[in-house]
C-alpha cells in the first residue's frame, strides 16, 4: 500500500495511506487533505488538485498530457516545471512515499 505525503504551505504534513491505482486526487480527497478541491471528481477538467510534485518523484510520475498541460495553464496556483493535476497520476508501487506540494493558493 503506497503511502503519498501531502505538504501544505502553512499547515501539517498530511501522509496518507493509499490504493495502488488510485489517483493521487482520490487518495487526498478520501482522507480529507486541505486545499485538494477535486470539482470535477477526477474528470480532467477543472485543476483544483493541482500539486507541485517533489523533483526527486518527477521521472516517476512523468509529464502531463496535452490535455492536462492546457489546465495547468487555469490553475489557480503558481505553474511550475513539476506541477500536475493529482486526477492524472495513477498510484502503483514504485510511487510509495510520493511527496507532493499544495499550492498556498489552495491551501
Amino acid at each position: 500500500m503506497p503511502k503519498v505525503t501531502f505538504v501544505g504551505s502553512t499547515g501539517p504534513e498530511h501522509t496518507v495511506d493509499a490504493t495502488v491505482g488510485d489517483s493521487v486526487m482520490a487518495a487526498a480527497v478520501k482522507n480529507g487533505v486541505p486545499g485538494i478541491i477535486a470539482e470535477c471528481g477526477g474528470n480532467c477538467s477543472c485543476a483544483t488538485c493541482h500539486v507541485w510534485i517533489r523533483e526527486e518523484f518527477a521521472p516517476l510520475v512523468g509529464p502531463p498530457n496535452d490535455m492536462e498541460d492546457d489546465l495547468l495553464d487555469l490553475a489557480v496556483g503558481e505553474r511550475r516545471g513539476t506541477s500536475r493535476l493529482a486526477c492524472q497520476i495513477r498510484l502503483t508501487e514504485a510511487l510509495d512515499g510520493l511527496v507532493v506540494d499544495v499550492p498556498p493558493d489552495q491551501s
